[in-house]
């Protein structure tokens, strides 16, 4: 197990998690029973920051979920910014307590890295795919272009994605993280051959779970 400790990862780690636990340490020297919920908050922050490895399964054109969670939708919809056109979404929420490192669903290399402002919605609030601040990645993948889309949500406020335009990457290498409680797209094209390996309600795996094949 590892800590994403780079100067994005890191802050609020040390700002939150070390800041409760000097704070329980602090108030058990006066009154022990008044250090449990600063305990508790620190063991929730270093839980949430959780980095574990990750294997993939064999099989190159299988894509692994960019992120730990529950699948809440596949469906088609417009991609107007890099697929520019209908593309296969399959979305996934992550709860405050999933691992919310986003990794790489298939090999390739970065097309190009579009923030996008916007709300804080409820990450299970359909309207948050479309108004919430989101980080779109794009792909060239040997089969064709495929994107991950990191969407923040009412407590996720903070979208890490230290991936660049030019970058190449690997299946289930890490490639961001979204802050406390959020959810994560893989977008196809609508018109690529492939298999929908999963469901609505499945619980995945970032870098694990295969969701998604292209067909030969």
């Amino acid at each position: 197990m590892r800590f994403p400790l780079t100067p994005h990862g890191a802050r609020e780690l040390f700002l939150f998690g070390g800041g409760a636990l000097v704070l329980a340490a602090l108030l058990f020297l006066a009154h022990p029973a008044a250090s449990l919920p600063f305990l508790a908050l620190a063991a929730f922050v270093f839980s949430f920051f959780r980095d574990p490895e990750r294997k993939p399964p064999p099989g190159e054109t299988a894509a692994v979920a960019p992120a730990d969670g529950t699948v809440t939708d596949i469906e088609e919809v417009d991609e107007p910014h890099f697929l520019k056109g209908r593309a296969l979404r399959i979305g996934i929420f992550l709860s405050v307590f999933n691992v919310h490192v986003n990794r790489a669903p298939l090999e390739g290399k970065v097309r190009t890295v579009r923030y996008a402002p916007g709300r804080f919605l409820d990450a299970r609030d359909p309207l948050c795919r479309s108004e919430n601040e989101s980080n779109l990645v794009g792909f060239e993948g040997a089969r064709g272009p495929f994107a991950v889309r990191q969407v923040a949500g009412l407590i996720a406020r903070r979208i890490v994605c230290p991936v660049k335009e030019g970058d190449p990457v690997v299946r289930g290498q890490r490639m961001g993280m979204i802050k406390f409680g959020s959810r994560t797209e893989l977008l196809v094209p609508a018109g690529a051959r492939v298999k929908v390996e999963t469901a609505v309600g499945r619980k995945v795996r970032g870098g694990e779970t295969v969701i998604l094949s292209y067909l030969s």
